[in-house]
């Protein structure tokens, strides 16, 4: 079986990974890549990553109907979109903007948060999803094991992440010479992510604490290593036991017994978690790409669940770990 795939807001980082994973699926033809900014232009023109693989110009309209459409635009844009265009109910949408993470719906179209290993059941029935966001995703993996125990209190997470997840607009914070040899915290306490992961962890567990987050930008490019702690009665062998059961079936998220880092999991759809006991403090090390598994490599995750795929085709990429 083969589906026809769209892609709407294609000139930026997700744009780009969206399409690049799309064009090696075995089971999807990508039939347009669309863009206001670089209409006409050759995709690879503007991805040059894609030289040599596909011969798509990036279009300016949409009308072509495809089996799924992968909205790829800045936040509040994908509200914007589907209020004024119409597109035939069979085709399923996948929004990568945080528009609809918070239950959100359209008068005709219902979405369903798209966190696999949360809810792998309910996207496989689906016919709109919402991607989860890139810290968000990170976060929610090192803690859905514990929630589902209903042992979850307050969390005391710190994360850091690489300059693409600003996106690919130039800002005074993500240009070379201000990244380089640089760290700084931002958005501290009140990070726009904390509200799908606090929805998600009180659908596990009434009585969850709070979750107190403090972001970083980091001195590279693509990534996220988070470091959530919290109070644990379980040993270290229990945690590394609860952590395995849950993630036992689910096939990109991986609990190691040595250290993380993130030249294991840049350029694929994994989640790589370690745990350290320190008496009675948890520490749940999590790493994955920001742009793959927190971003496109999870948009099609869900999209192989939305239409009865191996939820792994396509997505079986090599980490660059030297």
């Amino acid at each position: 079986m083969k589906i026809t795939a769209g892609i709407i807001g294609g000139a930026g980082y997700t744009g780009g990974e969206t399409t690049r994973l799309l064009l090696q699926h075995p089971n999807v033809e990508l039939v347009f890549v669309q863009s206001r900014s670089q209409e006409g232009k050759p995709v690879s023109a503007v991805h040059t990553d894609l030289t040599g693989e596909t011969s798509l110009t990036f279009t300016g309209s949409f009308d072509v109907p495809v089996d799924v459409l992968f909205l790829c635009l800045g936040h509040g844009e994908s509200k914007k979109l589907l209020a004024s265009h119409s597109f035939p109910a069979r085709t399923k949408i996948i929004d990568l903007g945080n528009d609809f993470r918070l239950g959100d719906h359209t008068p005709d179209r219902h979405f369903i948060y798209g966190l696999p290993e949360f809810q792998r059941d309910a996207i496989r029935k689906a016919s709109n999803v919402a991607n989860p966001g890139c810290f968000a995703t990170t976060i929610q993996l090192g803690l859905l094991p514990i929630a589902k125990a209903g042992m979850l209190r307050d969390v005391h997470t710190t994360g850091i992440t690489g300059s693409t997840g600003a996106g690919q607009k130039l800002q005074d914070t993500t240009h070379f010479t201000w990244r380089a040899n640089n760290i700084s915290a931002y958005k501290t306490l009140s990070h726009q992510h904390l509200g799908e992961i606090n929805q998600t962890l009180h659908a596990l567990q009434a009585n969850v604490g709070d979750v107190h987050f403090v972001p970083w930008r980091g001195d590279f490019t693509r990534g996220i290593f988070v470091t959530s702690v919290v109070e644990s009665p379980w040993s270290q062998a229990e945690a590394n036991q609860h952590f395995e059961e849950y993630y036992h079936q689910h096939p990109f998220t991986h609990v190691v017994p040595a250290m993380v880092d993130l030249k294991q999991v840049v350029n694929t759809n994994k989640c790589l978690i370690h745990l350290e006991k320190v008496g009675s403090q948890l520490a749940i090390h999590s790493v994955l790409d920001n742009l793959l598994k927190g971003a496109s490599g999870q948009a099609v995750q869900n999209m192989n669940l939305m239409f009865g795929f191996d939820e792994s085709a396509g997505l079986h990429l090599k980490a660059s770990a030297f």
